[in-house]
C-alpha cells in the first residue's frame, strides 16, 4: 500500500474581491485611536486657545446682572497687548539666560557621559547608565522640592557644613545665583535623557570603524573627536532641539521654588505669566494669546533650527 508522507498542499485560495479594499483600510483602522485622541486633546484645545485670543469680555455699567458681561471680538488687541507687556518680556529674557546655562552645560554632560559609557574600558556600565538616567525618572515637581529644601539655609546640610568650616554661606534662592540654583535642578534631570539618546546613537555606530582608526594608531580622544561626535551629530541637534523647547516651557522648577523664595516673581517664566494672567488675573483671553505668541515662537525657532541643521547635513552629504 502506497503511503504519502508530509503535508498536502493546500489549494490556492484566490482572493476575495474586497481584500485589497480591507488591506488598504487596515492602517487607518489602527490610527483611529490615536487621531482621535490627537483631536480632542490636542488640536480642539488649541483650536479653543486660539478662538479666545481673538475675543475679549466687555462689561456693561457695573458689569452686575445678567448680560453685563458678554465676550466680543478683539481682533489683535490681545496680541499687542502681549508682545508690549514687559512683563512678558522681561520673563522672556530670564528664560533666555536661563537656557543659556542649562543647554550647554546638560548636552555637554550628557555627550561626556556618553562617550565614557562607551569605551571599552568601562566598568559597571549598566549600572552607571542607570545611575545617570535615573534623575530623569523623578517627576519635575519632587525634584525641584527636593533641591529647594537644600538651598533653604535653615534645613540645608550642605549651608550647614559651610558654617562649621568657616566658609561664606551663598544665597542661591536670590539674584544671579537663582539662575545656577534653577538650572541646576533642570541639569540633574535632563542629562540622563539626552545621554541615553547620544549613546544609543554611538551604539548604533559600525565596530569596524573604530577598529580601522585603531589600526592607524587614533586614540581613544581622537577617535572621540574625530569619529564618533560626528557620526552622531544628528543625535546631538535633536537632543538639542528637544532641550531649547523644554527651556522654553520652564514652568515646574520656578512655580515650585517660588513658595520658599521672595526671588521669584508670579511672572519668572512666559508660562507662569501665562498661569499669572489665566488663573489669578481671571484674564483668560489675555493669557490665551500669550500662549500663541509662545508657541509661534517656538515653532519659528524649532523650524529655524532645523532648517540649519538639514541644510549643513545636505552640504556634508554633498562633499
Amino acid at each position: 500500500m502506497r503511503r504519502s508522507y508530509g503535508v498536502e498542499a493546500a489549494p490556492y485560495d484566490l482572493p476575495s474581491p474586497t481584500t485589497p479594499q480591507r488591506v488598504r483600510s487596515a492602517p487607518y483602522f489602527f490610527l483611529l485611536p490615536a487621531a482621535l485622541l490627537f483631536v480632542l486633546f490636542f488640536a480642539l484645545p488649541i483650536g479653543y486657545a486660539v478662538r479666545l485670543s481673538f475675543h475679549k469680555i466687555e462689561i456693561k455699567g457695573l458689569g452686575l446682572g445678567k448680560g453685563a458681561r458678554h465676550e466680543v471680538w478683539a481682533g489683535l488687541e490681545n496680541y499687542a497687548s502681549a508682545l508690549t507687556d514687559p512683563e512678558f518680556l522681561h520673563s522672556a529674557l530670564r528664560v533666555l539666560g536661563y537656557g543659556a546655562i542649562v543647554v550647554p552645560v546638560m548636552l555637554g554632560l550628557a555627550l561626556l557621559f556618553a562617550l565614557l559609557l562607551d569605551t571599552e574600558r568601562v566598568r559597571a556600565r549598566s549600572f552607571a547608565r542607570l545611575a545617570i538616567f535615573l534623575p530623569y525618572a523623578v517627576p519635575g515637581v519632587i525634584a525641584a522640592l527636593l533641591w529647594g529644601f537644600l538651598y533653604l539655609p535653615d534645613v540645608s546640610p550642605f549651608l550647614h557644613l559651610l558654617d562649621a568650616l568657616g566658609l561664606p554661606r551663598p544665597d542661591l534662592m536670590d539674584g544671579g545665583p537663582l539662575y545656577l540654583a534653577m538650572a541646576n535642578i533642570a541639569i540633574w534631570g535632563g542629562t540622563g535623557f539626552n545621554m541615553i539618546v547620544i549613546y544609543t546613537a554611538l551604539r548604533s555606530l559600525p565596530a569596524e570603524v573604530y577598529e580601522a582608526a585603531k589600526l592607524d594608531g587614533c586614540s581613544e580622544l581622537q577617535i572621540a573627536l574625530r569619529i564618533k561626535i560626528p557620526m552622531v551629530a544628528p543625535s546631538l541637534v535633536l537632543t538639542f532641539f528637544f532641550s531649547i523647547i523644554a527651556t522654553l516651557q520652564v514652568f515646574n522648577e520656578p512655580m515650585t521654588l517660588k513658595p520658599l523664595t521672595n526671588g521669584i516673581p508670579s511672572t519668572w517664566s512666559p508660562l507662569m505669566k501665562v498661569y499669572n494672567d489665566a488663573f489669578t488675573g481671571g484674564n483668560i483671553h489675555a493669557a490665551s494669546a500669550t500662549a500663541v505668541v509662545l508657541a509661534l515662537a517656538t515653532f519659528a525657532l524649532s523650524f529655524a533650527l532645523l532648517r540649519t541643521s538639514n541644510r549643513r547635513t545636505a552640504q556634508g552629504a554633498s562633499r
